[in-house]
């Protein structure tokens, strides 16, 4: 009965004709369509390198077709457990101090550069070392499905992050669901030019992590004794001007320096 709770929303017409219908619910499907674009674009070139042990470019499309399908499933059954799961103060608070650190290292990163570049050296020669040991064993599966396998573990990995915080933004199921689903397929089918775009725009990867720093405190509003709930259309309008703000920045110290990058 409690999994048949869990999952009932998704189930529910109304809530479907509701969300479809309802202006302020796209307003917030939007804002998740953009943050997954911002905050997967990496993991979507990394699936796509991944396919590229496959000799024939037909495997590699039908292996990252299957890791799509996967990718959705797993958004289902996870947006499901964590509806139920956000209700409780103690996910909130966990969740809360996840997003926070994810936000504070991206920006410590960037001012330890060096410390960033040891690190990624140090994981390579793991990642290297573990796929020479992998080489010399034998394996059941075939090479295309042992690649299906390890784009769907990538994936799993990679969505825990956009999960929490879309679950941050709306507690409807059903939003979260369409907005995940669309963003995966537009981060998938136009990464190349989302990572054109970030390139063009540097400043937009740091305020993807501004934003996970703002959902991180409104998950923490929400816990008692406050219980300050910030409303969904407050937080997308608060999306789009930062994202405004973030482009007229761009241009205006494009305008000012003469370059792009920071």
């Amino acid at each position: 009965m409690a999994i048949l709770k869990m999952y009932a929303p998704f189930f529910d017409g109304n809530n479907w004709l509701h969300v479809l219908t309802s202006g302020k619910d796209w307003m917030i499907i939007l804002t998740l369509i953009i943050m997954e674009c911002l905050l997967s674009v990496d993991n979507a070139v990394v699936l796509a390198a991944q396919t590229q042990v496959l000799p024939t470019k037909s495997e590699k499309e039908k292996s990252l077709l299957y890791g799509l399908w996967g990718a959705y499933l797993f958004r289902f059954i996870v947006i499901g457990i964590g509806t139920y799961l956000i209700n409780f103060w103690e996910i909130k608070l966990a969740g809360s101090i996840y997003l926070f650190y994810l936000s504070i290292k991206f920006f410590y990163d960037q001012r330890h550069p060096k410390e960033v570049v040891e690190h990624e050296k140090e994981k390579e020669a793991r990642e290297k070392a573990h796929y020479k040991n992998k080489k010399k064993k034998k394996h059941v599966l075939s090479l295309f499905w042992r690649t299906v396998i390890s784009i769907e573990s990538m994936d799993i990995v990679f969505s825990i992050d956009s999960v929490l915080a879309a679950l941050a933004i709306s507690d409807n199921p059903v939003v979260v669901l369409i907005g995940g689903m669309i963003g995966i397929l537009c981060m998938r089918g136009v990464a190349e030019i989302i990572i054109k775009l970030m390139d063009i725009i540097p400043e937009l990867e740091p305020m993807a992590y501004v934003l996970i720093g703002i959902i991180a405190l409104k998950l923490l509003l929400a816990l008692p004794p406050l219980k300050w709930e910030m409303p969904n259309t407050a937080f997308a309008i608060i999306v789009f001007a930062i994202l405004g703000l973030t482009i007229i920045f761009h241009f205006w110290r494009v305008k000012k320096h003469g370059h792009k990058h920071l």
